[in-house]
């Protein structure tokens, strides 16, 4: 196991926790096992988050601050923590999600992160990251934080029927996603529509693709490719692609016949629980 001694607490956001959580914990004259014993975890677990060795959870840290007094200090860290642990080129995009008044997607073949059960995320990132899942899926629900705020994005979905179709993580997995997506049919700042193959042609053919609305800041475009990002306000960009996110609303199915659909789909494709 890593020293602390020998870890430089500004070099990262989790080395700063780590640091900081065996600072408070030795303030309180606590060893790791005890700690571990209050907040109902493993010696093991504190030892390993204070040396950098895993990834604190939300929870961890709510409960650590319930245990040594420290005002919500570790609960206020972990946000940090965690989103240090998105790929860095996707990191500035997630910045100015977190700060969008409006978010507008389409998305081709999976659903949109912001609205990926914990067991969806699991299935899609152990494919290429097999060795980071647990903190990669913890950042993703972290992100998705955005929507229980207490002023949320107002956000517009327009999926493919195609990700609806994609199996990801099997029966169960899907069957629970797609109950997901059926959650929201009463948010009033969420819209899923579902783009069916019956529409043929449209103007999203060359894939996915994001617009950030702010309330004081310029509008973004954000497409993606295997490894990189890219974000642009170009007004002639933005203004060919809120056109064209426009006429793909007004082909998909209402939100009410989306939800039919995803009903349907959830019910006969993955009623068999397996």
């Amino acid at each position: 196991m890593a020293n602390i001694q020998s870890l430089d607490p500004d070099a990262s956001p989790l080395a700063y926790y780590g640091g900081e959580l065996r600072r408070q914990r030795e303030a309180q004259g606590l060893t790791q096992p005890q700690l571990g014993t209050i907040i109902f975890c493993t010696g093991s677990l504190v030892g390993q988050i204070e040396t950098t060795k895993k990834i604190p959870t939300r929870d961890f840290s709510e409960r650590v601050d319930a245990a040594l007094g420290t005002d919500g200090t570790f609960s206020r860290l972990v946000g940090l923590v965690l989103r240090s642990q998105l790929p860095t080129w996707f990191q500035p995009y997630a910045d100015m999600e977190a700060k969008a008044a409006y978010i507008s997607t389409y998305q081709a073949q999976v659903v949109y992160g912001l609205l990926q059960t914990e067991e969806y995320a699991r299935a899609l990132l152990r494919v290429e990251h097999p060795r980071r899942v647990d903190e990669m899926v913890a950042a993703r629900l972290e992100r998705q934080r955005i929507l229980t705020r207490e002023n949320p994005p107002a956000l517009w979905v327009v999926l493919s029927e195609a990700a609806l179709l994609q199996e990801v993580g099997g029966h169960t997995v899907m069957r629970n996603q797609l109950a997901r997506l059926l959650e929201f049919r009463d948010d009033p700042w969420v819209q899923i529509q579902v783009l069916p193959f019956t529409v043929g042609e449209h103007t999203a053919m060359m894939g996915s693709f994001n617009l950030l609305r702010f309330d004081d800041d310029p509008d973004l475009f954000y497409v993606e490719s295997y490894d990189q990002g890219h974000m642009t306000a170009n007004p002639s960009v933005i203004k060919e692609r809120s056109v064209g996110y426009a006429r793909l609303q007004a082909s998909a199915l209402s939100p009410e016949d989306s939800a039919t659909l995803i009903t349907r789909v959830m019910e006969e494709r993955y009623g068999n629980q397996s």
